[in-house]
C-alpha cells in the first residue's frame, strides 16, 4: 500500500489519499492520471489491469485500487 500511496502522491501531492474515497466522483483523478496510474502499477507491481477493471469503483480510493492490485496478484 505504501508504494501505491507514493505513486498517488506524486500525481497529486495535495490530496490525502489515505482518507479520500471520491477520487473519481470529485474529479480528483482525470483520464490522464488513470493512464499514468495503470502504467506505474503495472511497472511496480508487475500486474496488468484489464480494460473491464478500469471502472470508477476500482479507482475511487487508494483502498479500492489496492484491493484491485491484490486481486490481480492472486490470479
Amino acid at each position: 500500500m505504501e508504494i501505491l500511496l507514493e505513486i498517488l502522491s506524486e500525481l497529486h501531492p495535495d490530496v490525502d489519499f489515505e482518507s479520500c474515497d471520491t477520487l473519481i466522483d470529485d474529479n480528483i483523478l482525470d483520464s490522464f492520471d488513470i493512464i499514468t496510474l495503470i502504467a506505474e502499477i503495472s511497472s511496480e507491481f508487475d500486474v496488468n489491469i484489464p480494460a473491464e477493471e478500469i471502472v470508477p469503483e476500482n479507482f475511487n480510493s487508494a483502498k479500492a485500487l489496492y484491493a484491485l492490485i491484490e486481486r490481480l496478484l492472486d490470479q
